[in-house]
């Protein structure tokens, strides 16, 4: 008896004293597929296969890629936490919402000045359930089930996109692009990507010749004021790479040397945060320039957080000086302020309650924050991560990339 047929007859044996399910279910479910768009039904299959796979100790199924469990998935708390780690080291997670990666930014001096950013990615291994360097990518974004992310490679702008398995760390295949792209974003559902193009590195930085900071030290370096080369973006879908091109023209001083586009809340159009009113401006697909939707219309770039998983509520920025620990929750429809939480910085929904956020304890210095758990008409939070320290990325800051597990 092979793999498959023990495992249909399993299924048949734990059925036989249940309700029928119609014939055929037990051959249904060792033929379903791990699909983004039908996640619910996907995950009920794969939670029966479990029980036989663990009594047979084999691999799910037929050992096919979308077969097999992730790390993100097999740990089913509804809070996982390390309080202790900064950055982290093992996965970080609250409700559906897990942190999927992260990164560290350095300066990479190609003359005395002049220089670019460069990013080094911590990104989860689905395998481990651990977060492992790798320094093949300049920019990541990670799909919807974290299952795959998109890559681009170290020199930018890049003219091919990668999709990588996170179980392997390979890059499944590559979409090829004619203008050079410096960021990809997955739309909510995970079908479409968008690719921010630039005609140069937007990383790029200059030495300024006077103490910016207060250091005492003219050596800090910055992108060249009132200067972007975004040249627009494309809309590819996901599975086939097929999509186009729209060239967006601006207006240099809107713009910071990297203003990338990313989607709406409903997936139909794209934005882009501007530096001046209206802060923000949509587009189609094609390009062309578009009002706010409605329950869009009161958000602000700078927010990371955004809409509820409901829509009903919109992340506000924090609710006091430099020094808070207080955020505001807004109606998305009129921008008034419906509730308070706790949070110097909203970073994502966990659900229509919860979000997850950066927080000091009261009264320190606010780059000494840590990600928190904070929830709607409580003052509690729960520590997710430990504390970032300094004001530096070797000194222990790392940027946090949150995805639907």
């Amino acid at each position: 008896m092979n793999v498959e047929e023990l495992v249909r007859d399993s299924l048949r044996e734990q059925a036989a004293g249940q309700v029928p399910l119609g014939p055929g279910f037990a051959d249904r479910v060792l033929t379903a597929r791990r699909r983004r768009r039908a996640r619910e039904i996907a995950s009920v299959a794969a939670a029966t296969v479990a029980v036989v796979a663990v009594a047979v100790g084999v691999p799910l199924l037929d050992g096919g890629k979308d077969d097999v469990r992730l790390a993100s998935e097999m740990n089913k708390s509804d809070i996982i936490a390390h309080p202790e780690q900064s950055p982290p080291r093992d996965l970080i997670a609250a409700g559906d919402t897990a942190l999927a990666a992260y990164y560290t930014t350095s300066l990479v001096k190609e003359t005395a000045d002049k220089g670019a950013d460069r990013r080094t990615y911590r990104i989860l291994d689905q395998e481990t359930g651990k977060y492992v360097k790798d320094t093949r990518w300049s920019f990541v974004d990670v799909a919807p089930g974290m299952r795959t992310a998109a890559v681009l490679e170290q020199n930018l702008p890049a003219k091919r996109i990668g999709i990588l398995d996170l179980l392997t760390g390979e890059v499944e295949r590559w979409i090829p692009v004619d203008e050079g792209v410096a960021a990809v974003e997955f739309s909510p559902d995970g079908d479409k990507l968008v690719a921010t193009t630039y005609d140069e590195n937007p990383g790029l930085r200059y030495r300024q010749d006077y103490d910016s900071d207060g250091d005492g030290k003219a050596n800090d370096w910055y992108p060249e004021w009132g200067q972007s080369s975004r040249t627009g973006f494309y809309v590819l879908d996901v599975d086939s790479g097929k999509g186009a091109w729209s060239k967006v023209s601006y207006n240099a001083d809107d713009l910071n040397a990297r203003q990338d586009f990313a989607f709406s809340a409903d997936g139909k159009l794209v934005y882009s945060g501007l530096m001046t009113e209206p802060h923000e401006q949509f587009y189609d697909f094609e390009g062309n320039e578009v009002a706010k939707p409605a329950n869009e219309k009161h958000l602000h770039w700078g927010v990371e957080a955004r809409l509820s998983p409901d829509g009903k509520l919109a992340a506000g920025d924090f609710a006091g000086g430099a020094k808070t620990t207080a955020s505001a929750i807004n109606d998305p429809h009129t921008g008034k302020r419906v509730h308070k939480v706790r949070g110097q910085q909203l970073l994502a929904w966990v659900d229509n309650k919860r979000l997850i956020a950066w927080d000091i304890t009261p009264g320190s210095n606010e780059f000494h924050n840590r990600l928190v758990l904070v929830t709607i008409g409580s003052d509690r939070t729960v520590p997710l991560s430990g504390f970032r320290k300094g004001n530096d990325g070797a000194g222990g800051r790392w940027t946090p990339i949150f995805a639907q597990r």
